[in-house]
């Protein structure tokens, strides 16, 4: 098995004559190498290394091995990016797309501020083949959508380096590398800002307390060039992002944050250094230093509140262990070997002991024992397993050993699912994020205007003023909490929902779930359990009770529906023999129509049913506990199924909730109107529509719609499906159907009620967070900017306020993490 060491080795690169990835020669000088197969390989950029990391690390190292030749390259110039078009390399953070497209999930290094997220999604945008590009803010991870044939991956990573940003392919370990890598810029700049601003303070305060004709020219000369030498590592190295941030804003036609930041430090700079040279005038080294010092204390704050925020999706991807131990000889043999889990395929058998994380979904073929999917679907209750039951790749295993055998690995778990969503929500930019990018754009064009006009009017006034005035307008104004206040607040509860089971795949659907107006439930898998029973079959007709279940089964073999698959286990259970049904056709909703043995039946609601009958169903066709379905042939009622269901146990705390906050309930059920009045009075909800299907349901929801309300629907099934679409948000049922899911905006995962409560809470309170920062970046900007201009606040006073600006909005969202379960009212 191929192995890669964790650290590198710089080695003389001489010796070892070709990439160990690429092939090509490699640089004279010394090149960075690892470990691999128990050799040092050498490697002619960090792109091959990075590559060849991720095919080590995701268990498909065998490659080197039988690979016919190193991979080749096509262009010179940008000869680093082609091994990222390698399929073996793709299959790890590539997968396929709507309409024969392709989708890629990155993390760009470099990005500082909204005007470099705007930078980078327009540059790839415009790139010939590129279907969609979304870039994170928080996270700093990217969606980017291509179409094969029309333009390469690598060609799109080319475009990204030339505007002076580097793409990686997402994962956990190398957003944690980045991240390190981050903040020991980070640290290293604000060491040295803060050590020059403690030396250069030394020199300063001499000069501010000596009385007039205290110190002599020479000796305050002396102090100025000193305070110029210290000044100089503070604006050539800590000051550096500053600058060249700035610079590419203004190369690609964008201002950002960085130029008004840039603009006054390089004009204080300029100003103390002919100061200096001249000998007269004033010089402010001190408060150069210190607002460079403040600038970057704040950046660094913001950068590991922004690390925490985004830290949900790693974590959701950190589940799925990296080894699981297979059994190569089960059921004869309980010897296991330890392999990648990336290497596992459907029908292997694995071992999963007490304490280990299960590696890919499946199903339990030998022992008992109890799951927690805490960490996946929100439950907080650990789950009984025995054979025949389902487990989720990423849940930890808290008993006795447990034999899997895997059905689903890699991109198509339900955790990879999860994360998908997750990755699909957070790259969707919100009408209010972008309206917030293009009004902070138009903002630092106004204020570089201010600015300029603030340098007239002090010129006119008091010019010896003028100068730190204008820096004070330059630097205290803060475009990027604007920019800051709604994604990171998303970002944070996007990530906080994911938590806790509630997994948001739109990213409208947090704000949309806080302002609905209505609340449209269904009944069976979202109020109640979904698991329904047949307590009682009773005949209509003379045809024998053993052939009319037989007939049952036959048709609802197939069906998905939760009565279908109660009547398949009532048969099976009561030894019904085998029927075959031809031409099945369902309509989703009402029940399954085929032939069997050159019959027609139906099985169904009575609606349904009575169609096909040509009678009305008889008098004594009801229930006392729940639903009933019927079978029916040509002009006969033969057989009466009666199931039984019951609530969820959150299902009453949530009615009240939506009721306190304000949100109007609907209960849309397919069963008959006694068993709809019964659930609904049961609950409290008023607004009942039973005997629904599909098109009623989307019928009564297109109401609501036209009469001004903004609708909520929570639906599990496949006849849920349209009304989902029809709805402004909607919520699907995690154990419900794949449609049904695949329409939603949202999915609850684990299924429970007490978590879709604690989802719209938290939606209220994100929403709530966001009007706070929206409030704060605009109060802020509206009072420093005019007390800067009239001269009351100093330069190292406007570099603390911008600093502290940015943080406070990300401060602010950082506490939906700390958020109980969640009623929040208001």
């Amino acid at each position: 098995m191929l192995r890669a060491a964790t650290e590198p080795l710089t080695v003389d690169a001489g010796a070892l004559r070709a990439c160990f990835h690429c092939g090509l020669p490699v640089a004279p000088r010394g090149r960075s190498a690892r470990l691999i197969d128990g050799e040092w390989r050498s490697f002619c950029c960090p792109g091959c290394e990075a590559i060849a990391q991720t095919i080590v690390g995701q268990g498909l190292g065998e490659y080197y091995r039988f690979r016919e030749a190193p991979t080749g390259r096509r262009a010179q110039g940008e000869a680093r990016f082609d091994g990222y078009d390698d399929p073996v390399f793709q299959a790890s953070f590539v997968r396929n797309a709507p309409a024969g497209t392709r989708e890629a999930a990155l993390i760009l290094d470099g990005i500082r501020c909204s005007a470099c997220v705007w930078l980078n999604e327009q540059t790839i945008r415009k790139l010939p083949g590129v279907a969609a590009a979304t870039v994170n803010y928080a996270s700093r991870r990217a969606l980017v959508r291509w179409t094969p044939g029309e333009i390469a991956l690598s060609d799109i990573l080319a475009a990204i380096a030339r505007i002076g940003y580097q793409a990686f392919p997402y994962d956990p370990q190398r957003r944690d590398v980045i991240h390190r890598s981050e903040r020991r810029r980070a640290l290293w700049r604000l060491f040295v800002a803060g050590f020059g601003m403690m030396q250069v303070m030394m020199y300063a305060v001499p000069a501010y307390i000596a009385g007039e004709g205290t110190m002599s020219a020479d000796v305050a000369q002396l102090l100025r060039w000193a305070s110029l030498l210290l000044t100089l590592p503070v604006v050539g190295y800590a000051a550096q992002p500053f600058f060249t941030g700035a610079w590419r804003d203004l190369r690609t036609g964008r201002l950002g944050m960085d130029v008004p930041v840039a603009l006054g430090i390089a004009i204080a700079f300029a100003a103390s250094v002919w100061g200096t040279l001249a000998g007269t005038g004033e010089v402010y080294y001190d408060s150069i230093a210190m607002f460079v010092f403040l600038l970057l204390g704040g950046r660094y704050l913001e950068l590991e509140a922004r690390h925490r925020a985004a830290g949900a999706l790693a974590h959701l991807a950190r589940l799925a262990p990296a080894f699981a131990q297979r059994l190569s000889g089960f059921p004869g043999s309980l010897s296991t070997d330890r392999v990648a889990a990336a290497s596992l395929r459907p029908g292997d058998m694995v071992l999963v002991k007490p304490g280990e994380t299960i590696a890919a979904d499946g199903r339990v073929v030998r022992g008992r024992g109890v799951v927690a999917e805490a960490i996946l679907t929100g439950e907080s209750e650990p789950r009984t397993k025995e054979a025949g039951s389902l487990v989720i790749g990423g849940s930890v295993n808290l008993a006795e050993p447990l034999v899997v055998r895997v059905e689903r690995v890699g991109s198509d778990t339900v955790l990879a699912g999860i994360v998908r969503l997750v990755e699909r929500a957070m790259a969707e930019r919100q009408p209010l994020v972008e309206l917030a990018d293009r009004c902070a754009h138009w903002f630092v064009l106004a204020v570089l205007v201010a600015a300029a006009a603030t340098a007239i009017a002090w010129f006119q006034l008091d010019p010896p003023r003028a100068l730190w005035v204008t820096v004070s307008v330059l630097v205290v104004t803060c475009p990027c909490a604007l920019s800051l206040a709604t994604p990171v607040a998303l970002t944070v509860a996007t990530g906080e929902l994911a938590r806790r089971g509630f997994v948001v795949s739109r990213g409208h659907a947090i704000e949309t779930l806080a302002r609905v107006t209505d609340v449209v439930l269904d009944k069976t898998g979202t109020l109640t359990h979904g698991d329904m029973r047949v307590v009682a079959v009773a005949p209509l007709a003379s045809e024998p009770l053993d052939t009319c279940i037989a007939l049952a089964r036959a048709l609802e073999q197939a069906s998905e529906h939760p009565v279908g698959r109660a009547i398949v286990r009532y048969a099976d259970g009561q030894g019904a023999s085998q029927r075959v049904a031809t031409s099945v056709s369902n309509r989703p909703g009402a029940g399954v129509e085929g032939f069997v043995d050159g019959r027609r039946y139906r099985v169904g609601t009575l609606n349904f049913c009575s169609e096909r009958a040509g009678a009305p169903p008889p008098a004594t066709l009801e229930s006392s506990t729940g639903s009933v379905a019927a079978l029916v042939r040509d002009g006969e009622w033969l057989a009466q199924f009666e199931l039984g269901d019951t609530l969820k146990r959150d299902a009453e705390g949530l009615i009240r909730l939506l009721s306190t906050l304000g949100k109007r309930v609907h209960l849309l059920s397919g069963d008959t109107p006694a068993v709809a009045a019964r659930v609904a009075t049961t609950l409290g909800i008023t607004n009942a529509c039973a005997g629904a299907d599909p098109d009623a349901k989307r019928a009564y929801v297109r109401e609501l719609k036209s009469a001004g309300a903004l609708v909520a629907v929570v639906g599990d099934g496949v006849n849920d499906a349209p009304v989902l679409a029809q709805a402004d948000v909607s919520v699907a049922m995690g154990q419900g159907a794949d449609l049904a899911q695949a329409k939603a905006d949202a999915v609850l995962v684990s299924g429970e009620l007490g978590a879709l409560g604690d989802a719209f809470g938290l939606c209220v309170r994100t929403t709530r967070i966001v009007r706070e920062n929206l409030g704060w970046a605009i109060a802020y900007n509206l009072l420093a900017i005019p007390a800067a201009a009239a001269g009351l606040v100093t330069p190292w006073m406007a570099g603390l306020g911008m600093a502290g600006s940015s943080l406070a909005v990300v401060l602010n969202a950082l506490r939906l993490r700390r958020a109980g379960p969640g009623r929040e009212t208001g």
